[in-house]
């Protein structure tokens, strides 16, 4: 099972998971993500692909980390006119990792292989 969404411009495909680094969204990191600009949704054969968006299906994850990407350097010249110039960019992005995918909550977290819940220590 996989989709593919919309964040920031730009299409991602998302696995449940795995790890997608997308442009900077608002949140600290544990905290959770819900992507609902679903583009296409593909489990298997069946696949659906939405006009632009599809209805009620959403990538839900939590952030693991905010940061910045590599510099990218930027230099511009013009040959035999004593002009240069360069410049550097560092993006902002979030790290999300992919809970589940699907229509409701129960299904997108259904997607996923759960952990053997740890015993909860009494007080």
């Amino acid at each position: 099972m996989y989709a593919i969404f919309k964040s920031g411009g730009r299409q991602f495909e998302a696995k449940p998971g795995a790890v997608v680094k997308v442009n900077k969204l608002p949140g600290e990191v544990g905290e959770k993500v819900v992507l609902d600009q679903v583009l296409l949704l593909a489990d298997g054969d069946q696949i659906e692909v939405g006009k632009p968006v599809l209805e009620n299906v959403a990538v839900r994850g939590h952030i693991v980390e905010q940061g910045r990407d590599k510099k990218i350097v930027i230099f511009k010249h013009k040959k035999r006119k004593d002009y240069r110039k360069k410049q550097g960019h560092r993006q902002d992005f979030t790290a999300v990792l992919v809970d589940g995918i699907g229509m409701g909550a129960e299904q997108a977290e259904a997607s996923l292989p759960q952990e053997e819940a740890l015993p909860q220590a009494e007080e």
